[in-house]
């Protein structure tokens, strides 16, 4: 049986930023699965750079199912965690029941991926003290406040976490997360 991963995301997250890591690890051949606050069609968005704007714009994206909602979520029976950007983190990280699961990841020094907009969740459990982190640059002053070093790089590893700035970076930030994968939760064949 293969290891399974979880991802956690809701409405108005960054398309590319959860399917990519969806396909790339069911590719390596991990069981993926994918939680929202409910069992529904989730509707991405995509977020894009474009001259003149001070700021990504944002565009519907892809529409995809969840397989689970947060409150049928065991963690235990998970290897490792992705923390997908986009909106979604903005009120996601007032969800008692993600906020349950990503205290168990980080509890027990499972493998968690978070990218872009991601690590407002894990600063929400308090889970970035101390740590080595990157996130969407604007979100810079919001991992110092949660007690986080922010570096500007493509993917920063510290320990199990591992963290990236955005959709431009996954190339990075999948390889650095499937090195630490193939060391705790190798998929065995």
């Amino acid at each position: 049986m293969a290891p399974k991963i979880l991802i956690v995301t809701g409405d108005a997250a960054e398309s590319l930023e959860v399917l990519y890591p969806y396909q790339r690890l069911r590719e390596e051949g991990y069981d993926v699965h994918i939680a929202a606050p409910a069992r529904k069609t989730l509707r991405f968005v995509v977020h894009d750079f474009e001259p003149g704007f001070d700021t990504y714009t944002e565009k519907p994206g892809y529409t995809w199912p969840a397989d689970l909602a947060f409150s049928e979520v065991n963690p235990g029976d998970y290897v490792a965690l992705v923390v997908p950007g986009g909106r979604a983190p903005e009120y996601l990280r007032n969800d008692a029941e993600l906020r349950k699961i990503l205290k168990a990841f980080f509890d027990s020094d499972r493998p968690v991926a978070q990218i872009c907009h991601g690590p407002l969740i894990t600063a929400a459990v308090g889970a970035l003290a101390g740590r080595r982190v990157t996130a969407y640059p604007a979100l810079e002053l919001d991992m110092q406040t949660a007690g986080a070093t922010f570096e500007d790089h493509e993917a920063v590893v510290d320990g199990t976490l591992i963290s990236s700035r955005a959709w431009p970076d996954h190339s990075a930030w999948m390889r650095e997360f499937l090195k630490v994968l193939r060391t705790k939760a190798p998929v065995t064949t």
